[in-house]
């Protein structure tokens, strides 16, 4: 049976704008880390993207390293785009990203011309695209000029590869140097990635600033902790969590203070009529700097629960200052 986008998607969904730019992004992106590579159920990750859209989700974000294993993620996206959403292409925002090892060798990681290069044109072929919407330098590279990782996304936009460029990981003082560099050769810089969440807070020690001042939208990665400021870790450590799997988030991260936090965090949502989940990922967009949050999901359920964040997206004071007491000892 093929695929119809539901009539109705457009309804619910906030779209900002992204920094200074024409584009708009809506107000929850999904990502597509995890449980989109070919280890993960093909059909239960095309429900997801399905679903995403079918709720006015235009945007996808991706990188060449995104699997397991690296690059089948977008050969995901790929098979669902030929299959269903291809249709749809000119309604979609769709990202990438380079830097971290991708292939063996000294090209295969961090930002040379040669690497970011080769690094987009086979994410390109893996997604069968001709273009994407945004193309990110995912870490900054402590070894190659700056101009010459700069350059090499000012030409991709103009080989007409990538619409718009981005950087993610960068510090406040690297993502000035880089907007400079960028608007000098006439390809500003759209957005940044960075990791932002209420209990991770290094982008307020300045990038948030440059951001503002810049003009370049903010979209944040991990907006949940990788899963800590969910209910999941309320009780015990649930068996198919990734915390019990331990790749990248740890049972040693649960720390005594940071459960105490999760806790009160989760009483104070409570309160809101929100979940834990949806109140994080609405603290995120109160921030005027943000455009859009990135959430992962695991299934259809969990990214639905993660859209109701949209139905409350207003603090109090109060409120406000409840969650910088709380959660201060975590992060201060």
């Amino acid at each position: 049976m093929n695929y119809i986008a539901a009539s109705n998607r457009y309804d619910t969904m906030k779209y900002n704008r992204c920094g200074r730019s024409g584009l708009k992004l809506p107000a929850i992106s999904l990502g597509l880390w995890h449980n989109f590579g070919s280890a993960d159920v093909f059909d239960n990750s095309r429900s997801i993207l399905l679903h995403a859209f079918d709720n006015g989700v235009t945007h996808f974000d991706l990188a060449n390293n995104y699997g397991p294993e690296p690059g089948s993620a977008e050969e995901t996206l790929g098979r669902v785009l030929k299959k269903d959403l291809g249709v749809y292409r000119d309604e979609l925002v769709i990202s990438s990203k380079a830097g971290y090892l991708m292939w063996d060798g000294p090209y295969g990681e961090w930002g040379s011309k040669k690497n970011l290069m080769a690094s987009l044109n086979q994410s390109l072929k893996r997604m069968g695209l001709d273009y994407v919407d945004i193309f990110y330098h995912h870490r900054p590279d402590p070894e190659t000029p700056l101009e010459e990782t700069m350059g090499a996304l000012d030409l991709m936009v103009r080989q007409g590869k990538a619409l718009y460029v981005g950087l993610s990981n960068y510090t406040a003082e690297q993502t000035q140097k880089a907007e400079s560099i960028l608007r000098e050769l006439g390809t500003p810089c759209l957005i940044h990635q960075p990791r932002y969440h209420i209990f991770e807070r290094w982008v307020e020690g300045g990038l948030l600033d440059v951001l503002d001042k810049r003009g370049i939208g903010c979209i944040p990665f991990s907006p949940l902790a990788q899963g800590l400021l969910t209910d999941r870790y309320l009780k015990e450590i649930p068996e198919d969590s990734r915390m019990a799997k331990g790749h990248f988030l740890k049972e040693s991260m649960l720390t005594d203070v940071k459960r105490k936090a999760i806790f009160e965090l989760n009483e104070l949502a409570q309160q809101r009529g929100q979940s834990l989940a949806q109140m994080a990922i609405a603290w995120l967009l109160s921030h005027n700097t943000v455009t859009s949050v990135l959430v992962g999901a695991s299934s259809t359920n969990q990214l639905s629960n993660n859209l109701a964040a949209l139905n409350n997206l207003e603090f109090s004071a109060k409120e406000l200052e409840q969650i910088e007491r709380i959660s201060k000892p975590v992060w201060a």
